[in-house]
């Protein structure tokens, strides 16, 4: 395993040294991934009016976003929304609801979407994001055809304080440990530039490398007007690409996907999330912001030599 000298010096590549830094990842990737190009598509399925204080996040009830809320969604339309994904390619479809977690209700509503998503679903995942959640509701929804269960770590450990304190990092490992306990794959990963230094991108890498996901969303922080984290510098094209680089070494056969803030923070240079060696996209929209057209997403993907 990697130690954090050498997340540290990948993190402090020269700019001069950064072309050939992402030609090793992209090595690991191929090595070890291949020309596998993982594509998700979510449901925004329960939004707003959330209990926690996360700074990134607009659906936050603490903070002054003016986010589009709405209860829980009816499995059918839910359902609906995973029959498009389907038709556009996504080889993942996930059921997010915002909040600390589920009432017995919402939960027993989610798994019924999932029994019906998954009777449909031959050769496309179905999944979920729905907060903190123990090992026993894992395994109801494992048993109704759930897949994967998302739940990000977020951050370090060290810096999550700074992050969050409505619930700690302990949460958020113990729910990624009892996803894997409930025989679920495990999609976990992070938000880079929340204000967090090197060696804590580092650290977070390091947590993932021992987690173990098979899959590893990699979100780019764009500061939404309303959070606390309004007006930090979103970071740029070479620190995005050198951080890319750094989870692919620490993670070198898992699939890592460059999803939310690669639009707004990248713009016309998305296809450096290729070139740094990440292999998984977002299709269509996300929680609160828009995404590309499949058709673009589509072209990015073909044109780095991936197959969706």
């Amino acid at each position: 395993m990697l130690a954090e000298s050498d997340g540290l010096k990948i993190l402090n590549t020269p700019d001069s040294e950064l072309p050939e830094l992402m030609h090793q990842a992209r090595k690991i990737r191929e090595q070890h991934v291949g020309r596998h190009a993982q594509l998700c598509s979510i449901v925004n399925a329960k939004s707003g009016n959330c209990s926690e204080d996360c700074a990134y996040c607009a659906q936050s009830a603490r903070h002054q976003t003016r986010v589009e809320t709405h209860a829980l969604l009816p499995p059918e339309t839910i359902l609906e929304k995973a029959r498009v994904a389907k038709q556009n390619g996504a080889h993942c479809f996930g059921i997010v609801t915002s909040g600390k977690g589920l009432s017995s209700r919402d939960l027993k509503q989610v798994a019924e979407t999932v029994r019906m998503i998954a009777a449909e679903a031959e050769g496309m995942r179905v999944a979920a994001s729905l907060g903190i959640l123990g090992k026993k509701a894992l395994q109801e929804l494992k048993s109704a055809g759930l897949s994967r269960y998302h739940h990000n770590l977020e951050t370090a450990e060290s810096y999550f304080p700074q992050i969050c304190t409505t619930h700690t990092y302990a949460d958020r490992i113990n729910t990624a440990r009892a996803a894997k306990e409930a025989g679920l794959e495990l999609c976990c990963g992070g938000i880079i530039g929340m204000g967090e230094t090197p060696r804590q991108r580092v650290e977070l890498a390091m947590a993932l490398a021992e987690l173990a996901p098979e899959s590893v969303p990699l979100n780019i922080l764009n500061p939404l007007p309303g959070t606390p984290l309004a007006r930090l510098m979103p970071f740029g094209p070479n620190d995005i690409c050198r951080a890319i680089a750094l989870f692919r070494f620490f993670l070198p056969d898992k699939n890592i996907g460059v999803i939310g803030g690669r639009e707004q923070i990248l713009k016309d240079r998305q296809e450096l999330v290729f070139e740094a060696g990440a292999n998984g996209l977002m299709l269509g929209n996300y929680l609160t912001t828009a995404g590309n057209s499949i058709e673009s997403d589509r072209r990015l993907v073909s044109a780095a030599g991936l197959v969706g």
